[in-house]
């Protein structure tokens, strides 16, 4: 069988790899418009802050020794122009010699992956100006911060790489800022969430301008000002992350279905709608694996499990891919953040019956060194108890807190299910209660009315207004506010009237919790509990 692949990065090797793994009897050939393959794209922010140190290590394969470790064919540098599907056959330019070629395949499989998005501006095309999308790309960046001619950086765009950017380029001592025409950073997160991470990395140096949109570049030349919509900014380089577009122009006329933007649009077996024509990584279109709706899931994660579960399709398996639940996570300066499944924006929409809790929980015993804070807010149905997602940042590990949701969500996992499960513990790694199980835990609480409480985000909309903060942290910490040490509440509170609405906050949210525990067995049923406590949510008294 003559299968033909467009694209080796991700989702293209993977497939070549499993088909020929496999079934070597294949005659598989790859074609790709880079002259390199199987690179490590989503490392290249830290090879521009030289935490990778050379530049063959973004490179995972090179096509020779893909070549010979896999028996796959491999064209370098060839860009795919048009798909023939009645002749089974595509057309290709050598970017090389100029040369057009025409291939056949029996099966024809699109991994073309996406290409950054190129705003039609004034000044897009100034010396200074860098895109992160290949490991050339890096390698300019990194070559012109150590050649000493950058000082000042503008990082256009607040997503993954925007900020990972923003990160490396500040710790080899660079004056960065970073802006963005939406009104929070991280798309797909909570925004409460995104604003804490935004108020760390400004704790950090790296200022954050939201609802900023770049509108030119300026510069005789090479790169001297940043206007946008709300300030001009001087800056040596311009680095533009603003977003991907599936890289699937060439299919304009082939008949194969798209998306309004371009993504090839697959079915659960990763079939387009043409026959023996297939779609992975982040040019297709794939199911979101919550809603059962479409998703655009553009990760070198999904696209490794796309390719292989298609190879092994092509070679008579009848597998599906059931979808992505939008898992990521980031490395920030002094912060992690991570996330997985439906927001609770998103969860509404769906018309779930929405419940959330946020929670303030040591990531490992507090007496360990580097114990630090994590946040976790978890999303779930409220009727079903199931788990819908879950967002955390932290110091620590959040990746495992992210993945113990995602096997959840995966399983189908009802809140009930993975409360008392026996969590890895040790004081190096966790508390003895886990952090995600004390999420968990307060949000049964919650649905069974066991904790009265209040979001920050409802708390930032003003629904505590009318209620009377009361201090119950460990030591006296909010200005102006009565403070009350549960370990000397007995009996009732002379100089509280039971009728009173209260708000009670803590540092963390765990002894405000006990509070109104110990607080409802003396009559004292009007509380809320600020969840996250004070280390997520800045309270103040008003004079």
């Amino acid at each position: 069988m003559n299968i033909l692949i467009i694209g080796g990065v991700a989702a293209g090797t993977k497939v070549a790899a499993k088909l020929k793994r496999d079934n070597y009897n294949h005659n598989v050939k790859l074609l790709t418009k880079g002259k390199d393959i199987s690179y490590a794209g989503c490392g290249l922010p830290y090879y521009v802050g030289n935490v990778i140190e050379k530049e063959e290590d973004l490179i995972v394969n090179t096509p020779e020794k893909f070549s010979k470790l896999t028996g796959v064919e491999v064209l370098t540098e060839v860009e795919v122009t048009k798909v023939n599907p009645e002749e089974k056959t595509v057309e290709a330019l050598d970017l090389k010699t100029n040369e057009t070629s025409t291939y056949s395949y029996d099966k024809l499989v699109i991994a073309t992956g996406a290409d950054p998005i190129k705003p039609p501006i004034e000044g897009i095309d100034l010396e200074g100006v860098y895109f992160m999308r290949t490991p050339e790309h890096a390698i300019q960046l990194r070559k012109a911060v150590e050649s000493g001619e950058i000082k000042r950086v503008v990082v256009v765009g607040g997503g993954f790489i925007g900020l990972e950017i923003a990160e490396n380029l500040k710790a080899q001592g660079l004056n960065v800022c970073v802006i963005d025409m939406a009104d929070q950073i991280l798309p797909g997160f909570e925004p409460e969430i995104a604003n804490y991470v935004e108020d760390r990395l400004a704790d950090e140096g790296i200022v954050v301008f939201t609802e900023t949109g770049l509108e030119a570049i300026i510069g005789d030349g090479k790169v001297e000002k940043v206007k946008t919509n709300k300030r001009t900014m001087k800056a040596d380089a311009v680095v533009l992350s603003i977003g991907i577009r599936p890289n699937t122009g060439f299919l304009a006329d082939s008949g194969i279905e798209l998306t309004p933007k371009g993504a090839v649009q697959v079915n659960k077996k990763l079939e387009t709608n043409i026959e023996d024509i297939y779609a992975v990584g982040d040019c297709a279109f794939v199911t979101n694996l919550i809603t059962g709706k479409g998703a655009y899931a553009p990760m070198g994660s999904t696209a490794n499990i796309e390719g292989r579960i298609l190879a092994q399709n092509i070679n008579g398996e009848s597998l599906t891919y059931e979808g992505a639940t939008g898992t990521a996570v980031v490395k920030l300066p002094g912060i992690n953040a991570g996330k997985t499944g439906l927001t609770e924006e998103a969860a509404r929409k769906e018309g779930y019956d929405v419940v959330t809790v946020t929670i303030t929980a040591d990531d490992k015993a507090h007496y360990y060194p580097d114990s630090a804070p994590f946040i976790i807010k978890l999303i779930a149905d409220k009727s079903t108890k199931k788990l819908l997602g879950l967002q955390v940042v932290g110091q620590g590990n959040v990746d495992k807190v992210v993945d113990m949701a995602v096997m959840a969500i995966g399983l189908d996992a009802k809140l009930d299910d993975i409360q008392n499960l026996d969590y890895a513990y040790a004081p190096p790694f966790s508390t003895a209660i886990h952090p995600f199980a004390v999420a968990v835990n307060a949000l049964l609480n919650k649905i069974d009315g066991n904790l009265v409480s209040i979001t920050p985000r409802e708390y930032a909309q003003g629904k505590a207004e009318g209620y009377k903060i009361i201090d119950a942290s460990l030591a006296p910490s909010i200005k102006g506010a009565p403070y009350v040490d549960i370990a000397k509440v007995h009996g009732e509170l002379p100089e509280i009237d039971k009728g009173e609405k209260l708000l009670l906050v803590c540092d963390k949210g765990k002894r405000a919790y006990m509070l109104q525990q110990r607080l409802r067995n003396f009559g004292y049923t009007n509380t809320l509990v600020l969840e996250g406590g004070r280390i997520f949510t800045e309270v103040e008294v008003e004079a």
